[in-house]
């Protein structure tokens, strides 16, 4: 499969060659008719444009179609044979038909497979030098060095291209490497979304169950528990909406007799569904917190904002704790459920705390659009 790099370079290779050959175009027609005899000038003339016409119109061909080598092989070809009817070898007048055949010998290098190329080089310039030779003009080091600069083209646009072709496999393993990192991301964010909900929810729940924070035959518990279960389920997988209400979002959660929580909040307040997600989820465990740590059953939810920024506090009036406690801020509540989840959203979490003066827990995001 032909990369980025290389698919790059041959069409470079097919434009540029049709400029160079374009672009020596008036040197060459100028050398042609500033040397002709009088006598010759209309049959020279003549032949300078057809070289010049089948140039530009080979050149502007490559730009939608490939045009055959062997066929600009044979234009050149008839082009030399010129010599028996222009008096080119009389008067001396051949450098222009060697530099019409060194050019395209040269540039056909750029924009065909090796051999081929090689080929179409050899055989006009070995064809060039039989027929000059047939009109009376013997070899010279310029007709010798045709096919030579052919090859050295040859070997330069070769190395150029496997340094395309290298680019290529670096860009392809690096574009391979992209996609994996992204995949062992993307499973890594959903096992920590898991983990953050089994922590939140079942976990939670059975650890105060297990340590008698609340009685096995509490009311509330089934409720929760079934709660706890749904939001489990939803985690693990299925489609995702685009967006989601928050206040819908925290009602459902706050819905549990065993914490007194007032909410204080718009009607409405739709946000990107991940969004709403985490700043939902990290309430939660805010929440969770308090009613495992706080000593009160009371909260206080504040929420202001709207689509593009929102602000929340999560406050009560427990008994609080030193925030600069490494003990209290490694808690994987704090640091996975509350400020992993906004800072995955691009949000950020503010605890403020002392002992004996209650807890706020500060919530904030921002779109970047």
């Amino acid at each position: 499969m032909t990369g980025e790099a290389v698919r790059l370079l041959n069409s470079f290779g097919h434009r540029y060659a049709a400029a160079v050959r374009v672009a020596t175009l008036p040197p060459i027609a100028a050398i042609a008719l500033l040397r002709a005899s009088t006598d010759e000038f209309a049959a020279t003339a003549l032949t300078v444009a057809v070289a010049v016409i089948w140039t530009c119109v080979q050149g502007w061909l490559r730009r939608t179609v490939t045009v055959p080598v062997a066929s600009d092989v044979v234009v050149l070809l008839g082009l030399c044979l010129s010599v028996f009817w222009t008096g080119a070898v009389e008067d001396n007048n051949t450098a222009w038909l060697r530099l019409l055949v060194t050019f395209a010998c040269v540039t056909w290098q750029w924009h065909t497979a090796p051999l081929p190329g090689i080929i179409a080089a050899l055989v006009t310039g070995g064809s060039m030098l039989v027929i000059f030779a047939l009109a009376g003009q013997g070899p010279t080091s310029s007709l010798l060095w045709v096919p030579v600069m052919a090859v050295m083209s040859r070997a330069a646009w070769t190395v150029i291209t496997r340094s395309a072709e290298r680019a290529d496999r670096v860009a392809a393993e690096a574009e391979r490497a992209r996609r994996e990192s992204a995949v062992v991301a993307a499973v890594r964010a959903e096992e920590r979304e898991l983990a953050n909900s089994l922590h939140d929810t079942a976990a939670t729940t059975l650890l105060m169950v297990g340590t008698g924070q609340v009685p096995a035959g509490a009311s509330w518990l089934a409720p929760q528990a079934r709660r706890d279960l749904a939001r489990l389920r939803s985690s693990a997988g299925g489609r995702r909406p685009d967006q989601a209400d928050l206040v819908d979002l925290l009602r459902a959660g706050l819905d549990a007799g065993h914490l007194t929580v007032e909410l204080d909040a718009p009607r409405t307040l739709p946000l990107p569904f991940d969004v709403a997600n985490a700043i939902t989820g990290a309430i939660g465990e805010a929440l969770n917190n308090v009613r495992r740590h706080a000593g009160t059953d009371r909260a206080l939810v504040r929420l202001h904002g709207g689509p593009s920024a929102v602000r929340v506090e999560i406050s009560d009036d427990g008994k609080g704790f030193a925030v600069g406690d490494d003990a209290s801020t490694s808690r994987r509540g704090l640091r996975e459920s509350v400020h992993g989840r906004m800072e995955h959203v691009g949000g950020v979490a503010t605890i403020i705390s002392a002992e004996g003066a209650g807890t706020v827990v500060r919530l904030e995001w921002r779109s970047d659009e």
